[in-house]
């Protein structure tokens, strides 16, 4: 019980609250839940995460660059532009935007 507390109250300092959110980024953050939490956050905390955590500073802050790793991908990543309309990968990268950096 102790353990599920501690976890929820890091989630949630982590998260922006839902009801801040606008239509475009409860969508980007529905979508980033679906297909990129599971490499993007670390399930449990004896886990490895697979992958850097995004937040509003993720490819320097830059929207474009964020739309185009999205879509494209990279080595280590899949492209997301068959699975993503335009308009998704727009909502996607607007919440990004609203994700604090993670504490170090």
């Amino acid at each position: 019980m102790r353990f599920t507390a501690l976890l929820l109250l890091s989630w949630s300092l982590a998260a922006p609250a839902q009801e801040s959110l606008s239509e475009r980024e409860l969508l980007g953050m529905r979508l980033y839940n679906q297909s990129c939490r599971v490499c993007h956050t670390k399930p449990q905390l004896t886990s490895q995460q697979y992958a850097p955590s995004l937040s509003r500073l993720s490819m320097n802050g830059n929207d474009e660059a964020l739309r185009k790793q999205i879509a494209e991908g990279s080595p280590k990543m899949p492209g997301f532009r068959y699975h993503f309309k335009p308009a998704e990968i727009d909502a996607l990268v607007a919440y990004l935007k609203t994700l604090p950096p993670p504490a170090d």
